[in-house]
């Protein structure tokens, strides 16, 4: 028997009976996912991440995180932005999403960037992971010398696109197990 893996409720050995036997890989990816929250006066909602203190002045960047098992994708985005920053909002559409290998434990990382609409405005922030929190113009986000390209290039595609926004489809209609999202079509 040789090692597959072990989460916290059990291990899991294998043996293969014949020896070209296909034997899937455990998962090898964690989910996340951040919030472009903009509001009705061009704000975006920023965080600057408590403990990053890489230059003299904050580097803010997008509220997010990872998802939880089974988690849907649009429920894991709001809950994220509520819990870093107290702002209710409302999933709008997929914008991009980039795939990092070698985080955490070696494994890769998806992370979905998704528009949302804000549905209160107040901030609360969780004091424990998150230093600042704020509603900044976009003019001076894109502008600021310590916001990576990657995050200026994401707000530019959230505020020039549609996305991918969420879509039922025949035979995938149980949005806790099924979730597509495609682009909107230009109609003729």
């Amino acid at each position: 028997f040789r090692f597959h893996h072990g989460i916290e409720t059990y291990v899991m050995m294998t043996y293969r009976i014949q020896e070209d036997a296909f034997l899937p890989e455990y998962a090898t990816h964690y989910i996340g996912a951040g919030g472009v929250v903009i509001n009705e006066q061009k704000q975006l909602l920023v965080v600057h991440e408590a403990g990053r203190r890489s230059t003299s002045s904050r580097s803010y960047k997008l509220p997010g995180g990872a998802l939880v098992a089974g988690e849907n994708l649009e429920d894991g985005v709001v809950r994220e932005v509520f819990e870093e920053t107290g702002v209710r909002t409302k999933f709008e559409a997929v914008v991009c999403f980039r795939n990092l290998h070698g985080y955490r434990y070696g494994k890769s990382d998806i992370y979905f960037v998704c528009r949302l609409a804000p549905l209160t405005h107040e901030i609360t922030m969780q004091v424990d992971e998150i230093e600042d929190c704020k509603w900044m113009d976009i003019d001076e986000y894109m502008q600021a010398e310590n916001v990576s390209e990657f995050n200026k290039s994401i707000v530019q595609v959230a505020v020039g696109t549609t996305g991918f926004v969420p879509t039922r489809m025949d035979g995938y209609r149980d949005k806790r197990q099924y979730e597509t999202y495609m682009p909107v079509l230009e109609s003729d």
